[in-house]
């Protein structure tokens, strides 16, 4: 019984770790091509008007594009350089606590049944409204 446990179980995890990778691999590897390209700058005047609306500059994006699709180790990595006040490291914090690691726990929510575009959306969402609030109230 037991190593029948024992056997389904490492089973269920090697399926899981798949679903993961075929997320998790990809993603990484078209982030750090595109921080090696000039896109990212081009992304971050882009993204400015909208970094505005939570209080930060638009190089924010980086940190919290890497939080989103990544994890919140890689955002970390890209908010150290950025000399960002308490205040604009505060608000990046809050907005990765409501939506961080999108594309893995988007594949495992997928394994439960959510409708998982809803929920991509919501939780971006809800971290730009979160985002605000901080910018507001601090």
């Amino acid at each position: 019984m037991m190593i029948e446990t024992l056997k389904r179980g490492f089973n269920n995890g090697l399926a899981t770790t798949y679903q993961l990778a075929r997320v998790v691999i990809p993603v990484y590897f078209i982030i750090t091509f595109l921080s090696h390209t000039p896109l990212l700058h081009v992304v971050s005047d882009f993204m400015s008007p909208l970094m505005k609306l939570v209080g930060l500059p638009g190089e924010a994006s980086l940190p919290l594009v890497l939080g989103f699709f990544l994890n919140i180790y890689a955002a970390i990595g890209a908010v150290l350089p950025l000399n960002l006040s308490i205040k604009e490291i505060t608000i990046i914090a809050a907005m990765l606590l409501m939506a961080h690691s999108l594309p893995m726990e988007t594949a495992i929510s997928k394994m439960t049944g959510v409708k998982v575009s809803f929920l991509v959306l919501a939780r971006i969402i809800l971290a730009f409204i979160l985002g605000a609030f901080f910018n507001l109230v601090m």
